[in-house]
């Protein structure tokens, strides 16, 4: 196997080419003893991406309407601070924000099922930064999941 073949192209990544050279890396959750596919699987990103902008987009109605007087930089640093709140207070509780609910996903930390509202206060803190939203491991989760130990799930 050349070398170019072991790296991938920048189309299919690294993953692929040790996939075709016969790694198996199994499904996603697999290793977190989560199911392949229904409920209590890992969420995809189209699911976990729709219920982001469901919320957002409800804060920052929240925020137009009730706070600010016009759409500026006022209303953005308001909505971030809904988000949290809202992400907070109802993960913490119910394990979903109305977005999430929509799209059939739930927060559960690994290995317990259940939400510990600790877990998600440092979750949220993290997810409101962003960076760590981005990064994402093989299962696909991301640094802020992962670090704070949890995992988005299908209902």
């Amino acid at each position: 196997m050349d070398k170019r073949q072991a790296i991938g192209s920048w189309l299919s990544g690294p993953r692929a080419a040790m996939e075709e050279a016969g790694a198996d890396f199994g499904y996603r959750g697999k290793d977190l003893g989560l199911p392949e596919e229904g409920p209590g699987s890992i969420a995809g990103p189209g699911r976990r991406l729709g219920a982001l902008v469901v919320d957002w987009a409800l804060c920052l109605l929240i925020a137009y309407g009730l706070i600010t007087d016009g759409y500026g930089q006022a209303t953005s640093n308001w909505a971030l601070l809904i988000f949290f709140a809202l992400s907070v207070l109802t993960v913490g509780t119910l394990g979903f924000t109305p977005g999430k609910r929509i799209f059939g996903l739930r927060v559960v930390e690994v290995g317990t099922g259940r939400v510990n509202p600790l877990r998600v206060l440092f979750r949220s803190a993290l997810l409101c930064v962003a960076i760590p939203a981005l990064i994402w491991d093989r299962d696909g989760r991301g640094l802020h999941d992962r670090l704070a130990r949890t995992v988005e799930v299908r209902v």
